[in-house]
This record gives structure tokens, sequence and C-alpha cells, in this order.
């Protein structure tokens, strides 16, 4: 690694700051640039009817300000404006962004494409940074900022021409390699030529053009910066992260301590490079915290659905919030968890979300008919347990969770990957409630006396395929079936160690699901059985035939 190629990147000397100190408490002002920066990025752009797709998706999100585009750069974002204010898409309380260069004849041509639309951010840039200044344009710092200044005359110069509102956004392109001194003195320059042209407060945007440092140094500039505008009140701060060292989102939530008022960012991320920031994983941290996040990104599956469509692009299985995965556990100690947490919650009826593992709530953002635990070689019982609660509606005793999940385990390692809900059911039934080898019940009539709290059965059974009919009385109608077998089947003898019982759903046409956990007499070796009826007492005298069964059949043994 040929690491001394590259040297540190400076950072501020700023023994001041403020923002360490500091908690966000409410959503900053969102603007998308999905239809610009976004749609740059992409390999094959959108076409006019993806970018309408997707302008309706943003307006339906909720976002107030759009840049569309660059307008005087490009004819078919110049006929995408156009079609946006002659088939009237644009929302009268929503403005709309237009970028372009400091230079006359693209900033005549914005104004062209801006006409009839009622709200407008006019946003200038022109790069700033020290190495752009020695490499690419080859100026001095009074030269560049007289760019900004004659930039801004022209823009105000115009202002006639056009009879909508009109709201001035400059950007000091690579701010984050601009020395925080020539940064705001260049802002401060285009504030004041500005001088209040319109009633508006002039946006100020900070772009972390591209990510050269920690997230903090970002935020350290962005203090700094907006500590030293002269006329803060009537500024906004913006900020325009991307995520070149993988800390988009960090440097973001900083900036906002760090003052910004304003974030610009597409839906998932998408952008130059490594992205730009993902305005939605912002958004769905400030409302993890319990915060109005002011978006309606309740539907993260619709969202996914057309940024996929319009984009070309997948999003990946671990993208926060949005991936497939993430809000699913394979990890056995996990899904135990989880399990505990949503019961808990359940149990208190606490309207607070607290589950382990979980953020947030996966059915706050329309994930709700998802499977949240997904079984593997390297899940365990508590997931097993979680997946035949929520999607079947079985309870397991809490011994009986651990032999079912080795038997999971088992199906997982042998066919390998990730073992579906259906494919567990269906291996529950023929472990517990289908067998009937060596032991079938066919019929059995239960006679409880009342006076004696004795009961009589009548049962009728198969054994190794034999035909048996035995009657017996006992204590209780476990008891009676007991002995009712043993009169045919003298070897066998167990005991119940334990039974539970639940309703399977609700009605009086609910079935009923009975555990029975038995202990071999002659071996000691304990397991469960498991019976469904209408009738609890013929659903536990089930869970006894399939007890006896399993312990025959795990352990080639009798009984």
């Amino acid at each position: 690694m040929n690491y001394k190629h590259y040297v540190k990147n400076p950072v501020v000397d700023y023994p001041e700051r403020k923002w360490p100190g500091r908690q966000i408490e409410k959503a900053p002002i969102w603007c998308s640039v999905d239809l610009r920066d976004g749609n740059q990025a992409l390999i094959e752009p959108m076409n006019v009817d993806e970018k309408m797709e997707m302008f309706d998706l943003l307006i339906k999100l909720g976002f107030k300000e759009i840049e569309i585009g660059f307008p005087a750069a490009s004819q078919i974002e110049y006929d995408f404006l156009r079609k946006l204010v002659e088939e009237k898409k644009i929302p009268d309380d929503v403005k709309v962004q237009v970028l372009t260069q400091c230079r006359e004849e693209l900033i005549d041509r914005t104004f062209e494409a801006i006409q009839g639309i009622k709200n407008v951010v006019f946003h200038i840039y022109n790069s700033t940074s020290t190495l752009q200044r020695d490499v690419v344009f080859k100026m001095g710092e009074d030269e560049i900022v007289n760019i900004a200044i004659e930039g801004t005359k022209m823009v105000k110069d115009r202002l006639g021409k056009y009879d909508g509102n009109l709201q001035l956004e400059y950007s000091p392109e690579s701010f984050s390699g601009t020395e925080v001194e020539f940064s705001a003195r260049i802002c401060n320059a285009v504030v004041k030529e500005w001088n209040h042209a319109t009633p508006y407060p002039v946006i100020l945007n900070l772009p972390n053009t591209v990510e050269m440092n920690t997230p903090n140094v970002y935020a350290d500039q962005v203090e700094w910066v907006s500590e030293h505008i002269e006329d803060r009140d009537n500024v906004i701060i913006s900020i325009h992260p991307h995520n070149d060292r993988g800390t988009g989102v960090a440097g973001t939530e900083l900036a906002l301590l760090a003052g910004a008022d304003r974030v610009e960012g597409t839906l998932l991320g998408n952008g130059e490079r490594t992205g730009n920031v993902d305005i939605l994983t912002v958004a769905y941290n400030m409302f993890s915290q319990g915060i109005d996040p002011k978006l309606n990104i309740e539907d993260i599956n619709e969202i996914v659905e057309v940024y996929e469509r319009c984009n070309k692009m997948e999003v990946d299985m671990r993208h926060p919030y949005a991936g497939k995965l993430v809000f699913t556990a394979f990890s056995g100690s996990h899904q135990d968890a989880i399990n505990k947490g949503v019961q808990a919650m359940k149990d208190r009826g606490s309207e607070i979300w607290q589950v382990p593992y979980l953020p947030i709530d996966p059915a706050d953002i329309g994930r709700k008919y998802e499977p949240v635990v997904r079984i593997n070689s390297q899940s365990g019982k508590g997931g097993v347990a979680f997946v035949m609660d929520t999607v079947f509606g079985y309870k397991l005793p809490k011994k009986m969770q651990r032999e079912f999940a080795d038997v999971i385990q088992l199906i997982s390692e042998k066919e390998g990957g990730e073992v579906k809900p259906q494919r567990i059911m269906e291996e529950f039934k023929r472990e517990y409630i289908d067998a009937k080898d060596p032991f079938e019940l066919i019929f059995v009539d239960i006679d409880d006396n009342m006076k004696s709290d004795d009961t009589h059965v009548a049962l009728d059974f198969k054994y190794n395929g034999e035909e048996f009919h035995s009657e017996a009385d006992g204590n209780g109608p476990v008891d009676a079936v007991k002995t009712a077998i043993r009169q045919c089947v003298p070897e066998v003898d167990f005991t119940v160690r334990d039974y539970s019982e639940h309703s399977l759903g609700i009605g009086s046409h609910a079935k009923a699901a009975a555990y029975i956990e038995m202990e071999s007499a002659r071996t000691g070796n304990v397991t469960f059985g498991v019976g469904v009826s209408s009738n609890i007492t013929r659903a536990s005298i089930r869970g006894i035939f399939s007890a006896m069964n399993r312990l025959v059949n795990k352990n080639k043994e009798y009984v």
C-alpha cells in the first residue's frame, strides 16, 4: 500500500466549536436533487416519463424544494422544465430549483426556462477550493470572488424579467476543500451584492462536494462559516454532502448540529461516485429518535419500487431501512431478544417502541407484512419460536423451543441457506402433528364423572399397524389414556412432566393446541408432543400420541 502517495487534508483549528454539545431537535428544510445530481450520475439517465414519475413521487413524499436540473446546459432538461410548467405539475407551495454557472448566456437561458413558475430557487455556483483555483482555473482569490459577485449581479439585474418569487442560492463548490476564511469571504460578498433584492433569505449552500476528511471536520467548517456570516439572520445555511468516504450521513448529521438549516440530497443516496447523502436515511434516523421528519415516508416499499424503475439501479439488501434484510435477524441470540422484546411490549401495553436489534418498528415504514425473523443454520430457538408464534400462532413452551430449533437447524445445515416459514411449518407438522408411526389415534370417547372426578376413556388406536380397542378409568383423561394403552401394549410406560395449551384463534370455532412433555419411564429420555383439535381434551390426547411416536422414532426404543 503506497500510503506515502497521499497527505492529510487540513483540519480547522477551532476550539470554540459548539456543535458537540448540541442535539438534533427538528427536521431541516429538505431539497431533493434526484432529478439533477442524481440523474446526471446514472449510466442511463431518466427519460421524460421516468423524470415525471420521479417528480410525482417527490411531491407525494412532501418535498417542498426540488432541484429540477441545469436547463441552460441541456435541451432535454430545458424541455422537461417547460413540460412541468405547461402541464401545471408544480404545486403552488413547491419551489423549483434550477442550477447554472455564473455565466451571462447561461443565466439568460435559465430565466427563459423558469417563466411561468410561481416559486423558484435560482442556484448559482463557482468552484472555490485551493486545488481548483490552482490547477483548473489558475486564478487568485480576488478573481474567484469576482466571478461570484458578477453572477449574483446578473441574476439581480434580470429580476424584472421574471414575475414569480425568486430566492437566490449560492454554492462555493468544493467548499470542503476551501479555506474557511475564504469561504466566509466569498459568501459574505454574495450576500452583500444581493442586498435583499428579494424578500427571501439567501441560501448559502456549503457542499461537501468530495468528502476529504472525517465528518467532524466538515462540521467544524460549517459552524465556522455560519458563525462568520455577517447577515446571518437573513441567510439559510444549506449543505450538500457526498459520500466518498462512506460517511455522508454522519457528515450531514454533524453539520446539522453545526448550524445547517437545510439539506440537499437524494433518495437512497444515488449520485456521483459513491453518491449524494441519502435523505431517507437521515430522515428515518430522526424518526427513530421521536422527531417528525416532515416527509411522508411511511411506505419504503413504494419508494424503492419507483427508485429502482426510474434509475435502473437496485437497492442493496443491507441498505439502511430500505434493504430487504435490514429488519431480519438470522442470529439465534438476536432472534431470541427480538421475540422477548415484542412480547414484553405486549405484556406492558407500551406504545413506545423498545425492541432489541430493531431500532424502529418495521410496520411504521410499510414493512409489516414481512417476516422479521428469518431462519438459517446460525439461528437459535428464539428465532424458530418467533416464526411459529407470529406467522402460525403456535406458542411453543420454552423447553420445546430448543428441541424444535435443533430439528430446523439440521435441515438448514443439510439443505443450505435459509429455511422459509412454510418449510418450518411443514417440518413441525411432520415431526409433531401428522406422525402416525408406530402409534395412531383412531377414536376416543371421554366420559367425566363429576361426582368422583374420575374419567372413563374408550380408545381405538393402532400400534405397528395392529388395531386395538381399550377402555379404562383414570384420574383425568391423560391418566385414563395411559392406562388404556398399557392394557394393550404393556411395554409402554411414560410420565407426563408438563402440559400447556392455548387457542389457535379467536371465537367459538377456534382450534386449540396442546403441548405434552413426556418422559420415558424405561430410559428417562424426554420429548414433546403436540395435538391440535377443536376440543381441548382431544388435543391433549393427540399430544400424548405425538410424544409417544417421537420417543420411539427418535430413540428407537419402547416408550
